[in-house]
């Protein structure tokens, strides 16, 4: 079992250091080069220690466009590239604000208010968000398989209603987008948008995110019949006689964290398309993931993550 962080956020010098951040250009360039480089700063594209901050000549104070320059390959950069934040316009001050309230907020935050609250434009208030969840998503080629305790579920998502009824079909038949999660107890939650919730296709995302020596907990469903042979063991509730635990035996966990997604939709967002969705549970299994930090932490290891990845304006519908 993995041991919790008691942390306090009065603990935490982020806490401290953020609202300056928000507010502020010069600090909050200053904060995000102190995540990314500590006390080494060096150059993005060689590597060289031997860089220095480039400053007005008329004034001794900082360029305004907060330019370092080495001295080995001659070249200028900035603390932007090679992030999600490259080549974009808007201030760090707002990229800050913006990632402290989306890795704080359990829920998620909304377009709509970050714009309001940064006083910018809808589409750059959107562009921001998808940047920074993406910056939250999760590297599948190195992330580790679950092991231990292993609750699997599915959820459903969106979706139009039965003509004329205004409800939704349940079960299978259902028009909403299916999303399967494995969550592993006191760990790491994995989640994707899946095709259906056929056996073929759970128990082939089962095999990719989950040990072989791990104990599977599932519902009844006919779906994941058959995986005990793979697994060390394999235990179901059945909901439909209303069991929902035995014992140790539940999915109570990955209810759990299919019940936020459903308060973030229904509360945050209303609405978001199939063809979007992964981001959105991109950030909602990286605040899981992250959830034994204080939110000054988390903020911090968001930013990081920023770090190594750019999200062009055209996209793969699969990125």
């Amino acid at each position: 079992m993995r041991e919790r962080k008691t942390h306090h956020l009065s603990n935490s010098p982020t806490v401290a250091e953020i609202p300056l951040a928000c507010s502020n250009e010069l600090a909050a360039v200053e904060f995000i080069e102190k995540q990314r480089w500590g006390n080494d700063p060096h150059c993005i594209h060689c590597g060289s220690v031997d860089v220095y901050k480039m400053t007005d000549r008329k004034t001794g104070e900082r360029n305004k466009r907060f330019l370092w320059r080495c001295n080995d390959c001659k070249k200028q950069y900035t603390v932007r590239v090679g992030t999600v934040y490259e080549e974009t316009r808007l201030p760090l001050r707002h990229w800050c604000y913006a990632f402290w309230r989306m890795a704080t907020s359990k829920k998620g935050v909304a377009a709509l208010e970050l714009k309001r609250q940064l006083n910018i434009s809808y589409t750059s208030a959107l562009f921001l968000a998808n940047r920074i969840r993406f910056a939250m998503s999760p590297d599948v080629e190195t992330a580790p398989k679950l092991t231990g305790t292993v609750e699997c579920d599915e959820v459903y998502i969106g979706g139009k209603p039965r003509p004329g009824t205004g409800k939704h079909k349940r079960g299978r038949g259902t028009s909403k987008t299916p999303v399967f999660v494995a969550v592993e107890r006191d760990g790491q939650i994995r989640r994707r948008v899946v095709a259906d919730v056929t056996g073929a296709t759970l128990k082939a995302a089962i095999r990719e995110v989950v040990e072989t020596s791990a104990n599977l907990m599932t519902d009844e469903n006919n779906s994941y019949n058959g995986l005990a042979p793979e697994f060390a063991s394999h235990e179901t509730v059945c909901h439909g006689t209303k069991e929902y635990a035995r014992g140790n035996v539940h999915t109570n966990t990955a209810e759990s964290s299919n019940a936020l997604v459903k308060r973030g939709l229904m509360g945050i967002y209303h609405n978001v398309s199939k063809e979007y969705l992964h981001r959105y549970l991109w950030q909602w299994d990286f605040c899981w993931n992250k959830r034994y930090m204080n939110d000054g932490e988390r903020t911090v290891a968001a930013i990081h993550a920023a770090e190594g990845k750019r999200l062009m304006y055209k996209q793969p519908t699969d990125c």
